[in-house]
């Protein structure tokens, strides 16, 4: 028996990973684009097909509003989060004395920012009689209902993911790293100020990184899922309902799997369309220091 060609062998390793992906990613994304379009329930299955659950969506208050949330979440936490990521990450390319310890404290909240643990000491934190309220009242600052108004319960949320800085930090660490040392030492000969270096030097080198942590820092929270649904349950009065914690109710309360399926194409298509608005900026403000000028 002759055996396969080399460039067969080459395709036999692969496989694995195409019957992962057909099976457990692109099947099922299939089948839920299919369930979108019907009513299927739980229990009673298909009884209609047709744009019924897209035109729920964007006309009823309670969809639209929970897609507004999540949008408002999105661009108020993501600039938030990797302006903290960039300025700790500045910080710690400086010479201090026990780098290495801060260093890992900083990352330390993207560990234990993403665990359900986390969330609900975070709910204790900001609770009427928790510890933030005990710092306000010893400052002699009145306390705040955190939990009990609207905004000001979406603003612990939005706290909470800007606190796991961690990983955008630490990518923009090593994009740091990696700026050669001249271009800042002709720089300072030349008489520019630590801002201008910053901003013509520092952040210009390390855009692609900035660009990249963006779209991936405003992917994951247009996904955001458990702190809403452990610290506030969607509350008060649903001024936290974000997408995703609609998306489960509809699924696993309400048992309308379709419209559940509707909402996640919707979300899906949401987090397509701003890389896709992100994606000519990158010829535009993104300089590869690998080829000439930007592109």
């Amino acid at each position: 028996m002759k055996r396969p060609a080399k460039k067969h062998l080459n395709r036999l390793y692969l496989l694995p990973w195409l019957l992962g992906f057909l099976l457990f990613q692109a099947a099922p994304m299939l089948y839920s684009l299919f369930c979108g379009f019907t009513d299927l329930h739980l229990f009673r299955g298909i009884s209609q097909t047709g744009l019924m659950n897209y035109v729920r969506i964007f006309t009823e208050s309670e969809s639209l509003r929970a897609i507004g949330l999540t949008l408002k979440f999105a661009v108020l936490s993501v600039p938030l989060k990797i302006a903290a990521a960039l300025l700790t990450a500045v910080l710690l390319t400086k010479p201090l004395r026990g780098l290495r310890l801060f260093r890992t404290l900083c990352y330390l909240p993207s560990i234990l920012g993403g665990s359900v643990a986390a969330a609900v000491l975070w709910k204790a934190m900001f609770r009427d009689h928790g510890v933030v309220n005990g710092i306000l009242t010893a400052m002699h600052l009145p306390a705040v209902t955190w939990l009990s108004g609207q905004e000001t319960a979406l603003w612990v949320i939005i706290l909470l993911r800007v606190w796991e800085f961690g990983m955008p930090m630490l990518m923009f660490l090593a994009a740091l790293q990696d700026i050669p040392q001249e271009l800042t030492d002709a720089a300072t000969l030349d008489g520019a100020g630590s801002i201008t270096r910053f901003f013509r030097i520092t952040l210009p080198m390390i855009s692609p990184v900035l660009f990249y942590n963006v779209i991936l820092a405003f992917c994951m929270a247009l996904q955001e899922f458990h702190a809403p649904f452990v610290i506030t349950e969607g509350g008060p009065r649903g001024g936290t309902t974000l997408l995703s914690l609609l998306l489960y109710r509809s699924a696993f309360t309400a048992n309308e799997m379709g419209y559940a399926c509707a909402l996640a194409w919707v979300q899906f298509l949401v987090c397509a369309a701003f890389s896709a608005m992100l994606l000519p900026l990158c010829r535009k403000l993104v300089y590869f220091a690998d080829e000439e000028g930007t592109v």
